[in-house]
């Protein structure tokens, strides 16, 4: 099979952890429970900074775009892990595996930059907080959201479109989604111009981007240390510790996947890599975001106490 070029076949079969069907039911038990738990926290983040009027702010207008990335981010992929976990015919049609691989890439490619808008968010309210109101105005975060979706769907759309249109020789994908590197490696041959294209928007997506956290981030600790008061350092250090966990959690897996050399490293650990990439870190936002965030707490006080009293 391996032999002919399957390139008209309209259905793929994802090997998933196959080869390890003791643990089959141990990761379907993790993964569901990772995900139940993505959706609830990404959903009330998102709720609570639409219902109280104290979050309507860049930095949570932000967070809840964040938080429907990781609601659509796990939603494209885990699904379809799950049932494949439980099942023995563990294939994807076509159409399903291209759908996959867009969303899977544009959520993680809209979250690149936006982290990145994050980042500056933070250091405008920290280095210039006379000016935050008219720098981070209404208008100018929309806009910038709107160039994060803009550009992780336009390069998604790029790269999806172009994987799928190179020969393969093969129908079996060695992972348990429609990765991306996963499907080129089905490739009859390599092809410069995709290799090209992945490169190039690996490099505007992962280091720009942790450039300009970085940068912004030596300007945030240079004025955080001028800080003469105890709690105001305190207070600063919060707002920005949440962030930057999050990158750090963030770009430390997508680097790791994107950015080593095809040939280092067995697909078994890309396939743990991925998967913590694609359920632990979009859990592990909200809560990170929250735990020492007393606006969050009361506001998810004030929807439960809502909720309680309003039961319909």
């Amino acid at each position: 099979m391996q032999g002919e070029n399957l390139t008209s076949w309209n259905f793929f079969f994802l090997e998933g952890f196959s080869k390890y069907p003791k643990l089959e039911i141990v990761l379907f038990i993790f993964s569901l429970l990772m995900y139940l738990i993505t959706l609830l926290g990404n959903s009330t983040l998102i709720l609570i900074t639409v219902v109280d009027a104290r979050l309507q702010t860049p930095m949570y207008l932000f967070l809840g775009n964040l938080s429907f990335m990781d609601i659509c981010y796990t939603s494209a992929s885990i699904p379809t892990l799950l049932v494949n976990l439980l099942s023995s015919q563990k294939t994807i049609i076509f159409s399903g595996c291209a759908a996959q691989m867009y969303l899977s890439l544009a959520m993680g490619s809209t979250e690149c930059v936006l982290l990145a808008v994050m980042a500056y968010d933070r250091y405008v309210a920290i280095c210039r907080p006379l000016r935050y109101p008219i720098i981070m105005n209404r208008q100018v975060c929309v806009q910038m959201a709107t160039i994060s979706w803009v550009t992780g769907c336009l390069t998604a759309l790029l790269e999806t479109s172009f994987a799928l249109q190179i020969p393969r020789c093969g129908n079996l994908i060695d992972h348990f989604t429609c990765e991306i590197l996963a499907v080129l490696k089905l490739a009859c041959t390599r092809s410069l111009l995709m290799d090209t294209i992945m490169l190039v928007i690996s490099v505007l997506l992962l280091p720009v981007p942790m450039l300009l956290i970085c940068i912004s981030y030596v300007f945030i600790l240079s004025t955080i240390l001028r800080i003469s008061s105890a709690e105001g350092r305190n207070k600063a250090f919060s707002t920005c510790g949440a962030h930057l966990t999050v990158v750090i959690l963030y770009y430390g897996a997508a680097l790791s996947m994107y950015l080593k050399p095809s040939s280092s490293g067995s697909q078994e650990i890309d396939k743990i890599i991925s998967l913590l990439y694609g359920v632990l870190t979009p859990m592990l936002n909200p809560i990170i975001y929250s735990l020492r965030n007393k606006e969050v707490k009361d506001a998810v006080k004030k929807v439960n106490v809502c909720s309680s009293l309003c039961p319909f």
